[in-house]
């Protein structure tokens, strides 16, 4: 079965390449370093400091084995070649809720860089699957589980 392409953007892809430099450089290095002073205190088998950074040392190795796979399988999204007649990934969205009178405004980017603290969503999420493809003025409503939200697109923007 073929391996499920990560859209991300240029932004994205820089942050995933610099953490994975920053695990392979740094910190295997710091960790590699209290796995050896632990070492030296003698009797590993009740060395609580041991256990720790052999635990650090597994999780650094997971997560840089997870990031090498993401960015293999990484499918970057040009934003300088965005139709801003429409919703796409990479594109900045200022919508207006028409349930709460607020405007509010969201990236859409891929699965992996989503962060609702961020108000980067995901193409694939409920909201960013219904804004998908509209355009300025068009309203959309949007099922979740709180039930139906009503989006009137106002601004589609390209990030800066």
């Amino acid at each position: 079965m073929a391996e499920k392409k990560h859209i991300l953007t240029y932004a994205g892809l820089k942050q995933y390449e610099d953490e994975l430099q920053d695990l392979k450089v740094n910190r295997r290095r710091e960790v590699a370093q209290k796995i050896k002073e632990a070492r030296e205190q003698g009797d590993l088998s009740e060395n609580a400091e041991y256990d720790a950074a052999k635990d650090e040392q597994r999780d650094i190795e997971l997560r840089i084995e997870e990031l090498e796979k993401l960015l293999k399988n990484a499918e970057v999204v040009d934003e300088d070649e965005i139709d801003l007649d429409k919703i796409s990934i990479g594109c900045k969205v200022r919508v207006y809720d028409v349930d709460f009178d607020e405007e509010m405004e969201f990236r859409i980017v891929g699965s992996t860089e989503a962060n609702s603290l961020q108000n980067k969503i995901s193409n694939e999420s409920p909201v960013g699957q219904a804004l998908m493809g509209k355009k300025a003025g068009d309203v959309v409503d949007v099922e979740t589980q709180a039930g139906v939200i009503q989006y009137k697109v106002l601004e589609i923007q390209r990030v800066s």
